[in-house]
């Protein structure tokens, strides 16, 4: 059997974050009622006229340059012309001709090492209405309210080989567009889907295969499944004396497979033409350079000073920097503490437990990095000690109490008066002769199980050197 290689390039599509859209005042926001984020421009009533929304613009931009990508200093809008009922005018604009990324590349990571992955061009669109099947009646509904939400089409280079290269890319994207802003990636949202174009050549040939195309795959373990299961389609066809035909094809999550959706349409199917209703964007060099001056520090970056600034391990500053909630969350609580190495351990051994087990990301509940920092700056105080502070932990990840004002109404807060201490331990001591009988015997083991027994008397309350202390000293005036 020949070895064969896949060969693959990206179309990924990243909704913006901006509060309006792309050339209308409707809103961008998630999840309301069907149709209720439309007005004339959006829907495609005739006579209306398109306003570019500028912050598409910056978002573009900024998406660029973190991108390495050179930016076009003229560009227009394009009509890209096909009927789908999702699609009221008929027609979407988009950007063929001149688009306003072009030539960059963005460098990932995997088990074969690092590899550059080529960036074909970045332009901007307007986003499509949504069909949704109802199985109960048998009907097809279309909800408008995606229609003109502003859209980056990232489209890349067929420098992909493997599923895990893909993942890997995505990923790289994902935390890019999060960390400046501009997307929130929320695959589960559709506002981060990808388009897989895929072929298969024998190992070693220069030659493209027959490519086809899978539509908006809204996971990356589906990206996964979907780029094996249409690899060996491909080469169970071409090995059983078939051709791949060049075709968009759907994948079924449920079911593990690809099939037919319709022949795989070229830019001239569209019959591309310049938008009449819009003017040519210019970029100056001026606005570039302060659209420049806005670029936060990227992952990479930071990953990179929270190792050899903050001391922490390559292993823990990954995680961190993998989330940028959970960046965020990091550098407030180590602001608030002022021990950076304390906010990772707490955050990496408690806090990302509090999530998993409440089945969340760190994206998906506002929480107060500074009142965790107010909990380890308690325990490294000896306000309470390490249990206390999870306890704390988990009352404000459940109900975003005040550390201080929890742990006082509930009296955490460690016993450091001697004139309560000394009394506690004056009982455990009476309560068990036979245990300091064998301590003053030489059995010295026993202090710990006397020790035990005082945090015990004193509800866990108290710092458990002073009780060694205090325990040590009336033990001693008893030989």
């Amino acid at each position: 059997m020949t070895d064969y290689e896949m060969v693959i390039g990206l179309e990924v599509h990243c909704e913006l974050a901006t509060q309006s859209k792309i050339f209308c005042g409707c809103t961008t926001k998630f999840g309301g009622a069907p149709n209720t984020h439309v007005c004339e421009v959006c829907s495609g009533m005739p006579g209306t006229l398109p306003t570019l929304n500028k912050k598409v613009v910056e978002f573009a931009v900024k998406t660029g340059l973190a991108l390495n990508c050179e930016i076009t200093r003229k560009n227009k809008f394009d009509r890209k012309n096909y009927f789908y009922p999702d699609l009221p005018k008929a027609y979407q604009i988009s950007q063929l001709y001149l688009p306003i990324c072009r030539n960059g590349h963005v460098d990932i990571d995997t088990s074969a090492g690092t590899k550059s992955i080529g960036i074909h061009e970045i332009h901007m669109e307007e986003d499509a209405g949504k069909l949704v099947h109802d199985e109960a009646t048998g009907l097809t509904k279309v909800d408008f309210n995606r229609c003109g939400v502003p859209l980056l089409e990232i489209v890349s280079e067929p420098d992909f080989r493997s599923a895990e290269e893909v993942t890997a890319y995505l990923a790289k994207l994902r935390d890019t567009m999060q960390y400046l802003g501009v997307s929130d990636c929320k695959m589960q949202e559709g506002s981060m889907r990808a388009d897989v174009n895929l072929s298969v050549r024998p190992r070693g040939s220069s030659e493209f295969g027959t490519r086809t195309e899978m539509k908006n795959i809204a996971s990356f373990k589906a990206i996964e499944r979907a780029i094996e299961y249409e690899r060996e389609r491909q080469i169970d066809l071409i090995e059983g004396g078939g051709k791949v035909i060049q075709e968009t094809r759907r994948w079924d999550d449920e079911k593990e497979y690809t099939y037919a959706m319709r022949s795989k349409e070229d830019a001239q199917d569209y019959k591309y033409f310049p938008d009449p209703d819009l003017m040519p964007v210019f970029i100056s060099e001026e606005y570039l350079e302060a659209v420049r001056s806005t670029l936060p520090e990227l992952a990479d970056q930071k990953r990179a000073r929270y190792v050899n600034e903050l001391g922490l391990t390559e292993y823990d500053a990954g995680i961190i920097t993998a989330d940028v909630a959970l960046v965020r969350i990091f550098e407030d609580a180590g602001s608030e503490c002022g021990s950076p190495k304390d906010a990772a351990n707490w955050i990496l051994t408690d806090l990302l437990k509090l999530f998993n087990d409440a089945g969340l990301s760190p994206e998906d509940k506002a929480f107060d990095g500074g009142k965790l920092g107010s909990i380890i700056k308690m325990v490294s105080e000896g306000k309470v000690n390490r249990k206390s502070g999870k306890k704390i932990l988990t009352a404000v990840f459940d109900e975003d109490v005040d550390p201080q004002d929890y742990a006082d109404k509930n009296g955490l807060a460690i016993v450091s008066d001697l004139s309560a201490v000394e009394p506690a331990i004056r009982k455990v001591i009476e309560d068990n002769p036979k245990a300091v009988g064998e301590y003053l015997a030489g059995n010295v083991k026993n202090v710990q199980f006397l020790i035990g027994q005082s945090m015990r008397e004193l509800k866990g309350k108290a710092d458990p050197k002073t009780v060694r202390d205090v325990l040590e000293k009336l033990l001693s005036e008893l030989k």
